[in-house]
């Protein structure tokens, strides 16, 4: 029987006999096919944080071809001697790379389009949304499952086969696409068009992984919208929500409502590629000086708005969860209420609305009339407000805490100027004149980046120290989150800051050389390249005073942020059975119902009838004895409820 199909006034009795009496189902219906929503929240979880790790390795790889152009990759002699794992790089990367094992164009055009797909759609949306969802949402609402508990393991399945599928796109005859992480046809529908089978093709494999990977999505958004309206327990009104739900329920509906477009467009992209069809491939296309045999009559243009009708909404699922976070953890560690709780909220129910209303300004070079781009420059202008509010309300909640500087704390408050900056360097690009000019520079990586990598990464992070103790019943060591914390910190900012100075030099996110042979654009200075050719004079390095110069500085700030994260690795494997036991279930004395819960929590979550007395952020209310008071707590001088009493008399 489902526990998700009990109603909840009845659900007292049958979760706590399902917490004792349940016989222990066997290991593969526990861990692997399981319909709990923790521990699909720890699968979706893990893979996520694995595809991130991947995403993290092409990036590297690329900085590298990036600042030494021409150059082998380091200890490529050392891999391809490696029994087992030289085959896999090599099947994987090697038999792209030049003779001397120096990256080309070819090969950087894959890891670009691969290192965007993989970060996006199969390292941060799995962790930020699906996993902290499934595992906390459930929690925070007092609820004993997901609505659809079957649909929730389905949906990490479809997630699964779409790993699978991309994954094997690195090794299938042409290798994986090269046509950038937005896939824009007729240049996607037409790369390798001479070659005769559709399954050695990358693209087949990008676009059907992609599809999975939607309707992955789409069960696991279905789902969380049904939970958070049906599910919650009693006492649990809209208002007393913790924001984490309201901002997951918030992202629920942008992937439901705009991912099926993206499906619809990859779709159609699969039936270009395999069917002969032409919904996006214009007539007349031509290439080596001969008329490509296509049927014609396709609109390029249809993909980019069906693309970005998506893609907009979609930076909004990868910042939403970011901030659903920072709200259990800053708070709890600032030992103060959320400030302006209620405007959060309907600050996060305009960025929902107004996120659909935005997405061609990522198309101001497509030459739309002067009235539209007009309307979009003043919706992007306008998104920013809410985008403010959230950031804003977050800040001022530190205002006068007694704040406790554990790992959590400091990625949390290390988000806060790291989003700030990606925000605002994010205002020119809103206004068409300027984007003509900035587009496809780096200017517009650095904007997103320090958006998703210092902004939504961190609060990532934080979120993982944070629930860690409530999912495994041990800490995380906190000397080695903080050797985590200071050289990602550092190795982000040398890495993201950099590309403004280039984007607004003119230098274009597509050039595998780093701009070796475009000297007009690399061989200007400024302030910052004198200061890195003298850094260099002082280690007795030769770097070139000219803009060249900060490509290297960014391959050393990827260095350093690869070695940041070997802490948190170490931390992360070793904590689950080695980390120090927590001290009881609420180990960080937070306020919300996730807390209430045995440690870990077992099949069912509560032992007792779970009531929401109070709204979810009372820290230091004057006049009460401890510096917090839980949603759970009853107001001293009411009975205690029976089943509370008789679940203390099971013990």
């Amino acid at each position: 029987m489902s526990a998700a199909a009990i109603p909840s006034e009845t659900a007292h009795d049958h979760t706590h006999d399902h917490a004792h009496d349940h016989h222990e189902p066997a290991f593969l219906w526990k861990y692997i096919f399981s319909t709990d929503h923790k521990v699909i929240g720890a699968q979706y979880a893990i893979t996520g944080l694995i595809f991130l790790l991947l995403g993290f390795f092409l990036m590297l790889l690329m900085r590298w071809s990036i600042a030494y152009p021409g150059m082998p990759v380091p200890a490529i002699e050392t891999i391809r001697e490696i029994p087992y794992i030289k085959d896999l790089f090599e099947a994987m990367f090697g038999r792209w790379l030049n003779p001397d094992g120096s990256l080309n164009g070819e090969i950087y055009n894959m890891l670009g389009a691969m290192h965007g797909t993989i970060m996006v759609f199969f390292g941060i949306v799995p962790l930020g949304f699906a996993g902290f969802v499934n595992f906390v949402m459930p929690l925070q609402i007092g609820t004993i499952d997901m609505a659809f508990p079957k649909l929730n393991m389905m949906s990490y399945w479809f997630f699964f086969i779409s790993c699978v599928l991309m994954l094997w796109s690195f090794f299938v005859g042409t290798g994986p696409v090269q046509t950038g992480w937005t896939m824009y046809s007729p240049l996607a529908s037409t790369t390798g068009i001479g070659v005769t089978s559709v399954w050695s093709h990358g693209h087949t494999w990008w676009l059907t992984a992609m599809v999975f990977n939607i309707s992955a999505s789409l069960l696991g958004s279905v789902n969380v919208i049904a939970t958070v309206i049906n599910l919650r327990a009693k006492g649990m009104s809209w208002m007393r929500m913790p924001f984490f739900c309201w901002a997951m329920f918030v992202t629920g509906f942008l992937l439901l409502l705009a991912f099926p477009p993206l499906e619809v467009a990859a779709i159609l992209q699969l039936s270009d590629r395999v069917f002969g069809s032409s919904f996006y491939l214009p007539t007349g296309l031509m290439e080596g000086g001969k008329h490509l045999d296509i049927s014609g009559g396709g609109s390029p243009l249809l993909y980019q708005h069906l693309f970005w009708f998506l893609a907009h909404p979609e930076v909004y699922v990868l910042i939403l969860p970011a901030f659903a976070i920072l709200t259990d953890v800053i708070p709890c560690n600032a030992r103060r209420p959320l400030w302006g709780y209620k405007s959060m909220v309907y600050a996060v129910l305009t960025l929902g609305f107004l996120s659909f209303l935005v997405w061609a300004h990522h198309m101001y070079l497509t030459g739309m009339g002067t009235m539209m781009s007009t309307y979009f420059q003043i919706t992007t202008v306008i998104i920013s407000i809410p985008s403010v509010i959230l950031l804003t309300c977050l800040m001022i909640t530190l205002w006068g805490g007694s704040i406790r500087f554990n790992t959590q704390m400091l990625f949390a408050s290390a988000f806060l100027p790291m989003f700030g900056i990606g925000g605002l360097t994010g205002l020119p690009l809103a206004f068409a004149f300027i984007d003509l000019a900035l587009h496809d520079t780096y200017y517009v990586i650095g904007h997103f980046h320090y958006v998703v990598a210092p902004g939504t990464i961190f609060a990532l992070f934080a979120g993982v120290y944070h629930w860690f103790p409530k999912l495994t019943g041990r800490y995380m060591n906190d000397k080695l989150g903080k050797l985590h914390f200071w050289p990602s910190l550092v190795g982000m900012n040398l890495v993201f800051a950099p590309m403004f100075i280039q984007g607004m030099a003119g230098f274009h996110r597509r050039w595998y050389d780093g701009g070796k042979y475009f000297e007009n654009t690399s061989g200007m200075t400024n302030w910052s390249t004198t200061l890195t050719h003298k850094i260099g004079e002082f280690f007795g390095l030769n770097i070139p005073d000219n803009m060249l110069s900060l490509n290297i500085v960014m391959s050393v700030g990827a260095f350093v942020l690869a070695l940041g994260q070997v802490p948190f690795i170490i931390n992360f494997w070793l904590s689950i059975k080695g980390g120090k036991k927590a001290e009881g279930d609420n180990p960080w004395n937070a306020t919300t119902l996730e807390w209430a819960t045995p440690t870990p929590p077992p099949h069912g979550n509560f032992l007792f009838d779970i009531n929401a007395h109070r709204g979810p952020y009372e820290y230091s209310v004057p006049g009460h004895p401890a510096d917090f008071y839980p949603q759970w707590e009853s107001e001293p001088g009411k009975p205690v409820p029976p089943s509370k009493a008789e679940a203390h008399a099971h013990h």
